[in-house]
């Protein structure tokens, strides 16, 4: 476990932020010696910095760790009773998308809930199709792999470049989630996607919406999609889940997704 002073130090860094002594309310000189390791900070303290550089759930108990002291935010599965309002909360948003694909996904990029409509849209893409990306669902491994639904993304080079940046740049509070890091690679080293994918530059400008368009036999789609987190969270899960939503960039698309949902055994 890494010493708490250079973890504070490095989020101090991360979000470029030097005043935090005035912000925290602590000398500087107690921060120094913090940092370098010739004070050791109270519990509250600790929590203090941590909320000043606004250091995700996950990373917070690990400063306290770090510290000796317990983790203070819990991680609790889904499906805990005690997220069940959460998870109605979820369902609704879900719904609410229809005819529209929606999903849940975590840190890691694996799919945790979709709704109607995303898992016609991908049974409408695969049908007939023998193989599939590795399990389980990621978003990452869908898009690049040859079995996912590549070969049906018109556009899948710039496709491709803004979710390699995305991965780079959206990790939870700047801190790349190491499972999410081995599926990046691992996907950068599936058949047919090039390697300079591996050497963009994560901090170059981006642009404000990426359409991705599908096409299967005479259908085409083009959907942007946002993403939406919980507000003021105080559990590791729920910081850390995100809701992509798709939105139709044309009437086509539209019309192509609502007869979908008439479709006999697409629902």
């Amino acid at each position: 476990m890494p010493e708490v002073g250079p973890l504070l130090k490095h989020w101090r860094g991360a979000r470029r932020l030097s005043p935090l002594a005035a912000e925290a309310a602590v000398s500087i000189r107690h921060l120094s010696f913090v940092e370098t390791g010739r004070a050791n900070p109270s519990r509250a303290m600790v929590l203090k910095l941590a909320e000043v550089l606004d250091v995700p759930l996950r990373e917070r108990n690990t400063l306290l760790l770090s510290a000796g002291f317990s983790p203070e935010y819990p991680e609790s599965e889904l499906d805990a009773p005690s997220l069940a309002a959460v998870r109605g909360a979820l369902e609704t948003i879900l719904a609410q998308q229809e005819p529209f694909p929606a999903l849940v996904m975590d840190r890691s990029w694996d799919i945790r809930h979709t709704n109607a409509a995303a898992r016609r849209f991908f049974a409408f893409l695969q049908d007939g199709q023998p193989q599939r990306a590795p399990e389980p669902p990621n978003v990452l491994r869908r898009m690049f792999h040859p079995d996912g639904v590549r070969r049906h993304v018109t556009n899948w080079p710039e496709v491709a470049e803004a979710l390699v940046r995305r991965a780079r740049r959206e990790a939870i509070g700047g801190v790349a989630d190491e499972r999410a890091q081995r599926i990046l690679d691992e996907v950068l080293d599936y058949p047919g996607v090039p390697p300079d994918l591996r050497v963009l530059d994560a901090t170059a400008p981006v642009l404000p919406i990426v359409p991705i368009r599908y096409a299967r036999g005479d259908r085409r789609f083009a959907y942007f999609s946002t993403v939406t987190t919980l507000g003021t969270p105080q559990d590791v899960t729920l910081q850390e889940l995100r809701i992509e939503c798709f939105f139709p960039m044309d009437e086509e698309t539209g019309d192509h997704a609502r007869q979908l949902a008439r479709r006999p055994g697409m629902s």
